[in-house]
């Protein structure tokens, strides 16, 4: 494989330096290295990252390639500066076996674009009843550490106590979707004044928020470690304080949506903006971004659900729930945390590779941009400016709340073990 030397680049946001890749690894970083015989990449003024790692994506493979395929969604994953993703297990057939597991696995290794790390299924089916198969899809070729049955909630407490207890004796994590199914029976959107006003059946926050505080106390009897998915409520960012304030072993993770957009645009009645968890309030949309910076909340994932057409052109009622968002994740997150001086792009980095790939036991990936370390990295210019055109995606499905929308900033590179799969903000 041959070199490459970028130049000029603002590591993490720092002042400017070369970064010299050679193979699969940096050789060095400083500054005036010379090229020799590398290919160089001009970055005066852009941003070096390490490579982005998603712990919240749905593939739709197998079962839903109208959707998504692997091959799709990791051309968006690098497409949006990310070279690992996490594969949520609502796939048909449920990715609840060592097969399964192992098929998705394969098919990420086969697609070249970035890493992918399937999640199994906590339950057979999601249906909630009985236990997967954990410890086999752990000892799979997939290495599996990650545990969801996201889309849906693990609602039965004995439940959620034998998942927590099972996978703490590998150092698994559970990742819930916190939602009370009896309370949200028929939600349209979330519960509040808009909802009133549109006849829509509210989805409540205390819904959200009574699952949370139930698994962080069920984490802190049995020793183990429970991860909030999709956190969307000022209440929820509470309990996840408060649990951390106890010593309890809790990560929680934000969408780019629930940082930027509110419940209001519901009025629109336009299905893209049909999401699970629902969209919230301002006051919580603040709650959620402080929480972000402060590090109550951990990370940022994306919770990319693509839908085709169909289950989205149609009547509010009728539409499927889901947002893709990996190629637009990290332009909100530059929005809504870098421009408002929330964060600096340490702090982004952090929050969307660095703790994504602890959590997830992402290995290679989340490293600093250093000498010795892989490199996974990707190169942003933050002075873009641009509307979001869904016809230029990667991704298979285009249903994206954002489109039109001017957003900043530009992966223009992205490097997986040094191999350029985005280059001059093109996939290569």
């Amino acid at each position: 494989m041959s070199k490459t030397l970028i130049r000029g680049a603002k590591v993490l946001g720092g002042e400017p330096q070369d970064v010299l890749i050679d193979g699969a690894t940096v050789e060095r970083v400083g500054t005036g290295i010379e090229a020799g015989d590398a290919t160089v990449i001009e970055a005066h003024g852009q941003i070096l990252l390490p490579g982005l790692v998603d712990l919240h994506t749905h593939l739709r493979e197998p079962g839903r390639e109208d959707s998504e395929t692997v091959l799709t969604g990791t051309r968006a994953a690098a497409s949006g500066g990310y070279t690992a993703v996490f594969a949520m297990a609502n796939t048909f057939p449920v990715a609840d076996t060592a097969g399964v597991v192992e098929q998705v696995y394969r098919l990420g290794k086969e697609s070249g674009y970035c890493d992918v790390q399937p999640i199994g299924a906590v339950t057979v089916g999601l249906e909630g009843k009985k236990l997967a198969e954990l410890g086999a899809m752990h000892e799979s070729a997939a290495g599996v550490t990650v545990f969801s049955d996201d889309g849906k909630c693990v609602d039965d407490a004995v439940m959620m106590r034998r998942a927590l207890e099972y996978v703490k004796a590998f150092g698994g994590v559970i990742a819930q979707h916190a939602q009370e199914p009896r309370l949200t029976e028929g939600a349209q959107m979330n519960e509040g004044i808009v909802s009133a006003e549109l006849g829509l059946g509210g989805w409540p926050a205390v819904a959200e928020e009574s699952i949370i505080a139930r698994d962080v106390l069920l984490a802190e009897h049995v020793g183990s470690r429970v991860h909030i998915c999709h956190l969307s409520t000022a209440g929820s960012v509470e309990i996840v304080r408060w649990a951390k304030s106890r010593g309890i072993d809790v990560t929680a993770e934000v969408t780019p949506h629930h940082l930027l957009l509110t419940d209001e645009l519901v009025r629109s009645y336009n299905p893209v903006y049909k999401v699970n968890p629902p969209l919230r309030t301002e006051r919580d949309v603040m709650a959620l971004r402080e929480a972000l910076a402060d590090g109550t909340i951990d990370i940022v994932a994306t919770d990319h659900a693509p839908h085709p057409h169909e289950d989205k052109d149609c009547e509010w009622a009728a539409a499927a729930m889901g947002m893709v968002g990996l190629e637009t994740a990290l332009s909100v997150v530059q929005q809504t945390m870098v421009e408002t001086g929330l964060l600096d792009w340490a702090g982004v980095a952090d929050r969307m590779s660095f703790k994504p790939a602890v959590i997830g036991g992402a290995k290679g990936h989340g490293r600093p941009v250093s000498a010795g370390e892989p490199a996974n990295l990707t190169l942003v210019d933050p002075a873009y400016r641009g509307a979001v055109d869904p016809a230029g995606f990667a991704s298979r499905s285009r249903n994206t709340p954002y489109e039109g929308r001017e957003l900043p900033g530009r992966v223009t590179h992205t490097f997986l073990r040094g191999r350029a799969t985005v280059v001059d903000g093109k996939l290569a």
